[in-house]
């Protein structure tokens, strides 16, 4: 009787590592002249800004705010009634790439993003003509929590493990974030992370 109980609770516990969720990777591209709509744009003598609303992972939306040549990105699903996230950016001027990296949480058939992967470009205060790339890692907004922010910095010039580090940080940090409370993991390369920073509400 104690095998046939053992055994049962071996099994059991292959079953339950059987239906274990699976992470992995998903890939959208972003071009805010196809892929976004315009929410906000900054009138005559208002300066030279824009909101925008673009597609992400299946309904999952990005938002993103431009300003003064810096952008603040938002992904998933803002607070309610609320187009404008808390702003997060690099203090020099910077862009954010073509491709989004997001990665997926898949349970019983339903694929969830929690984090999502971004390379931006950022100008070097003291070289404006030379560009320092860093992969920014951040907590996706669920439709249920609606929270998201920056969770790491990881250089991406000059470190060729940059996109495996980047993967460990939202694996092991994103889905319990806590925004406006935890710290960022940072990962510096070859020069140090340009400064970024969370506006404070």
């Amino acid at each position: 009787m104690r095998k046939a109980f053992c055994c049962l609770v071996a099994l059991t516990g292959f079953c339950q590592l059987a239906h274990a969720a699976e992470v992995s990777s998903a890939y959208t591209d972003i071009n805010t002249e196809k892929d976004c709509t315009v929410f906000a744009t900054a009138e005559e003598g208002d300066g030279d800004w824009a909101n925008m609303v673009c597609s992400g992972f299946r309904g999952y939306p990005v938002i993103i705010y431009a300003a003064d040549l810096r952008e603040s990105v938002f992904y998933g699903f803002p607070p309610a009634g609320d187009l404008a996230p808390t702003w997060e950016s690099f203090a020099a001027f910077n862009s954010t790439g073509p491709k989004i990296e997001w990665r997926i949480e898949t349970e019983d058939g339903r694929a969830m993003p929690f984090a999502a992967i971004h390379r931006w470009s950022v100008s070097d205060p003291e070289n404006p003509d030379k560009q320092v790339e860093v992969l920014v890692v951040s907590k996706v907004g669920q439709i249920a929590e609606r929270d998201g922010c920056s969770v790491g910095l990881v250089a991406a010039t000059g470190n060729p493990k940059a996109n495996e580090m980047a993967r460990k940080i939202a694996d092991e940090q994103a889905r319990d974030f806590a925004c406006g409370a935890d710290e960022r993991v940072l990962v510096s390369g070859d020069a140090p992370l340009p400064e970024f920073s969370r506006a404070e509400n």
